[in-house]
């Protein structure tokens, strides 16, 4: 008799035990798995942003640069034109003779996102960044210093106002100038602003004021990503305090 209760199988006791057993491992692994996976795409979003960064400082060097669309033969360039060849909109289609492209596409292709944004985004042909190319805002998740394409003057009745600017190759000294960042598409949405430019206000009383234009996105386990002109990419909790950072430089327009 007792070989032949070594040959049945598990008790039903037998088998909670092992179901909670593994429930408990499962409890304690699924924290340290989440967490792995947050870290990669946190660095997948960086990498990202650094190949960004890279591309920029070409495009602003005189002597290297490429093609600069509708800034061909000037010194100087739009940062929305830049914008424009990073993500093959207007006159850098670069999907054929589509109209409109949903991204990621057929292939994989997905640029100019962060991997924890993962929301449809569709580029439309034949559109500039700043008429609708893009959208909708709330899948956009990264966007450039908006001080580098409008600075905030005082205008000859005294009064504050944005103008547009135009990038040269000298900007690429400013190392510490932040040139795109993690940002809050539904943010911007609910704010009704685009998110493909974005900056604090910082002591603004015109245009910027009221952090109107300021939704971080702190998604990499409460810490922003930024990419700066000199090519280096930082994560940070506390984006506004970090020495150095020159959130308040702006171009002479």
């Amino acid at each position: 008799m007792a070989r032949n209760r070594s040959k049945q199988g598990f008790t039903l006791v037998e088998m909670l035990i092992v179901v909670s057993i593994v429930a408990a491992l499962l409890g304690i692994l699924a924290p340290a798995i989440g967490g792995a996976i947050a870290t990669a795409r946190g660095f997948r979003c960086q990498m990202s942003m650094r190949s960004v960064a890279f591309d920029f400082q070409m495009f602003a060097d005189e002597s290297l640069h490429g093609d600069r669309g509708d800034d061909h033969g000037r010194s100087d360039f739009r940062l929305e034109t830049f914008q424009e060849s990073q993500y093959g909109v207007d006159e850098f289609w670069r999907w054929g003779d589509d109209t409109e492209v949903h991204l990621p596409d057929a292939a994989g292709n997905d640029p100019m996102r962060c991997p924890s944004v993962r929301e449809p985004l569709t580029l439309r042909r034949n559109l500039a960044c700043s008429n609708g190319a893009i959208g909708p805002p709330q899948s956009v998740s990264y966007g450039f210093n908006i001080r580098l394409d409008r600075a905030e003057i005082i205008d000859s009745r005294g009064r504050p106002r944005a103008v547009a600017v135009r990038l040269r190759p000298m900007l690429l000294v400013n190392g510490q100038v932040p040139l795109l960042f993690d940002v809050d598409g539904v943010r911007a949405f609910e704010t009704g602003v685009s998110p493909l430019y974005a900056g604090p206000s910082l002591d603004s009383q015109g245009p910027f004021a009221g952090d109107r234009y300021w939704f971080p996105a702190l998604r990499h386990g409460g810490r922003l990503n930024v990419a700066f002109i000199d090519g280096h990419v930082a994560s940070t909790a506390r984006p506004l305090e970090e020495a150095g950072w020159r959130w308040d430089y702006q171009p002479v327009p």
